[in-house]
């Protein structure tokens, strides 16, 4: 049923460009579409992207994204600078996309990916709305690539987080960590406690780096010496920016991973 949603929610977004000549001036409200634009975006065609793109501590993209204009989310940011194409993704802003057709602004309203095909459809449709699937072919094709090469043989791991914030079993975190060779454990709910990675510790901690340098009580819970897994289990670090939108950077960190692994 999911996956019928998100392939009419890609199909209705399609439809709303496909008429269209290729956009000259192209803006992003959204961390996930940030990096989409500023992955399959030609010279000339980023009109603006997001504060939170140009942060070190959000994207391994951010130097790329320092290079234009920001905006801070709203359409009322960018609307003065005359997109012919926004994109955005999450939905829930029908007075944003009824205001953007009276200004006369297309907007593509992208589903959030929960599998590695949507990941694909959602590449695949931002390049066709920019005019350049060409430019959308080699991610997909490193995409296929990636998903050939599993590794036959899996790690028992557990993604860890600050304050204890793991990932589900079935989600699109648990589909990446299999491409490097990991085997998301089941957890009840979003969190695992310090006395549950005690009592059983996993052969891998997959531990997300992600605002590291933060002092927070999510960060504390991470450096308690529990949190290592008791010298029992392997510790690795990951990048945990790509994990976010878990789109097309993330390619980079799992053959990362598979070669930090042996995988």
């Amino acid at each position: 049923m999911l996956a019928f949603v998100f392939a009419s929610a890609i199909s209705l977004a399609l439809a709303a460009v496909a008429q269209a000549s290729p956009p000259r001036r192209v803006a992003s409200l959204n961390l996930c579409t940030d990096e989409l634009l500023l992955t399959l975006a030609g010279p000339g065609q980023i009109l603006s992207v997001t504060h939170l793109s140009q942060q070190e501590a959000e994207t391994p993209l951010w130097r790329q994204a320092a290079r234009y204009p920001r905006n801070d989310g709203s359409l009322a940011s960018v609307a003065g600078r005359r997109p012919d194409l926004v994109l955005t993704m999450g939905g829930g802003a029908r007075d944003r996309a009824r205001i953007a057709e009276r200004l006369g602004i297309r907007i593509l309203d992208l589903p959030f990916a929960r599998s590695l095909a949507d990941v694909e459809a959602n590449v695949r449709t931002v390049a066709g709305a920019l005019g350049r699937a060409s430019a959308g072919a080699p991610v997909v094709e490193r995409l296929r690539r990636l998903r050939q090469g599993v590794p036959a043989r899996t790690i028992e791991a557990v993604w860890l987080g600050g304050g204890g914030r793991t990932v589900a079993a079935d989600g699109l975190e648990a589909h990446w960590m299999r491409l490097a060779g990991l085997r998301q454990r089941s957890v009840q709910g979003d969190r695992i406690s310090l006395e549950q990675l005690v009592a059983r510790p996993p052969a891998v901690l997959l531990r997300s780096d992600y605002r590291q340098g933060q002092y927070s009580a999510a960060q504390r819970w991470l450096h308690h010496p529990l949190a290592g897994g008791t010298g029992r289990s392997r510790n690795v670090a990951t990048d945990g920016r790509p994990w976010t939108c878990m789109g097309p950077p993330m390619i980079d960190e799992v053959l990362r991973l598979r070669s930090e692994l042996g995988a």
